[in-house]
């Protein structure tokens, strides 16, 4: 069933701005009267013409809608400079009512226009539908037509003239959640890596659970790329890296690894470098971002470790990834658990405790428990020990001086991090980068 109905009349003429309170109140009666599916909420896409200072547009056509008192409450006129921000404006609104369904009402010749735009701002959890839009020649009568098959095509520069408008757009808005913040390990190198951790705080991303850095975007949550990418450009720009070079793992939850400059596999959990200026990444949202960096050979990876790529050893095969591929020496390797879900609040079935308690039974809580608590840090951290890596040279929770501690519960700091456990499958997603500085 259509949950919102969206009323595009970005394109019409002046005068027709100007007079647009009998319009919509035309077309709002086609709506109610005509529209297959009535709609409880209605938004109205009204260009904002230079010059035009009406600071209460939307209060101004009210008092012409006497007669549909049952929608006038549902309504909300958008009045913009940019179809992007009218767009991106009424994506707000629907998300505020977890509103998925829409109807979109335009002229024909809008359609594939709106299509692009719609590609670009909303996700596969949006479902959109079109209806025509013929406005007769004398502006007095409007109808809802049948829905007509002639397409336009848009050239590639078309679609990047729309991504362009889109990104200019997003770079107006404000940070939300404070300035974006960074957390650094004292144990890597500073002279020789640029690295961090990511919170949560000083991006666009507004859905509650997802605000508002979001770093990462799949067809299952509200976040688009276009988003995600103005996130990854405020954080690039404070912490100094390109995001032209930016890599980041292709999440399997396994145990593969890509070595960058050779070619890439479908999947992988690790990824490794030795080229200056190229900035891998590994995202977690419980599971941990896990950096590596050789201050000898100079290469540096990035792994992303659940439970499943902690018992598959993913953390163990990126550094012999970097060992097989740059010559590296073992113990000259420095690891560095970032953010994740603590043995406090994290628990998995008997069945995978058992798993971990093979690696070390300290890394298993309750373990007679039908869930027991698991410790993926130490698994992690028993593991690289196991292949090689020094003691000194892994930096966890475990650590004496609680102030040198980056590896904080995902789960217990809302505040500061993304958790998948604690906020439910509409979940934000931080990340941890290293590269070598040029």
């Amino acid at each position: 069933m259509v949950e919102a109905v969206l009323l595009d009349l970005f394109s019409l003429s002046a005068n027709l701005q100007n007079s647009i309170q009998g319009l919509l109140c035309n077309i709002l009666e086609t709506i109610e009267k005509c529209s297959s599916v009535p709609a409880p909420f209605v938004y109205v896409m009204c260009c904002q013409r230079q010059g035009n200072e009406r600071n209460s547009e939307q209060e101004s056509l009210l008092p012409d809608l006497r007669d549909l008192q049952s929608l006038k409450k549902r309504l909300e006129v958008v009045q913009t400079s940019t179809t992007a921000a009218a767009l991106y404006t009424i994506k707000q609104r629907l998300d505020e009512k977890d509103l998925s369904i829409v109807k979109v009402i335009l002229p024909t010749l809008r359609k594939d226009l709106m299509k692009v735009y719609i590609d670009h701002l909303f996700t596969p959890v949006y479902q959109f539908e079109f209806e025509d839009l013929q406005v007769a020649p004398d502006c007095k009568h409007l109808q809802i037509a049948e829905p007509q098959c002639e397409e336009q095509t848009f050239s590639t520069q078309d679609v990047a003239l729309i991504r362009s408008e889109i990104q200019t757009y997003l770079k107006t808005l404000p940070s939300l959640k404070g300035e974006l913040t960074i957390l650094r390990s004292s144990l890597i190198p500073g002279d020789i890596f640029l690295h961090g951790f990511t919170t949560r705080t000083g991006g666009i991303s507004y859905i509650p659970t997802l605000s508002s850095c979001n770093l990462f975007s799949s067809p299952e949550r509200r976040d688009p790329q276009v988003v995600v990418k103005e996130n990854l450009r405020r954080l690039a720009n404070a912490a100094g890296f390109n995001p032209e070079t930016f890599h980041r793992v292709k999440i399997d939850h396994g145990n593969a690894v890509c070595v960058m400059g050779k070619t890439e596999p479908d999947s992988y959990d690790g990824i490794v470098t030795n080229q200056k200026g190229v900035t891998v990444a590994a995202p977690g949202a419980d599971c941990i971002p896990v950096l590596f960096a050789d201050p000898v050979r100079k290469a540096c990876g990035a792994a992303h470790s659940g439970w499943k790529g902690t018992l598959l050893g993913v953390s163990v095969a990126t550094v012999n990834a970097m060992v097989s591929e740059y010559g590296c020496n073992v113990k000259d390797i420095l690891v560095v658990l970032g953010p994740s879900v603590g043995p406090c609040c994290y628990k998995l079935p008997h069945e995978s405790a058992k798993e971990f308690h093979r690696i070390d039974p300290k890394c298993v809580r309750l373990f007679d428990s039908a869930r027991p608590y698991i410790d993926i840090r130490r698994a992690t951290r028993v593991l690289l020990e196991s292949g090689g890596i020094l003691p000194e040279n892994i930096q966890d929770d475990s650590v004496t001086d609680q102030n040198q501690n980056i590896t904080f519960c995902t789960a217990c700091h809302p505040d500061k991090f993304y958790s998948h456990f604690r906020d439910g499958t509409n979940f934000g997603t931080q990340i941890g980068f290293i590269s070598l500085k040029d």
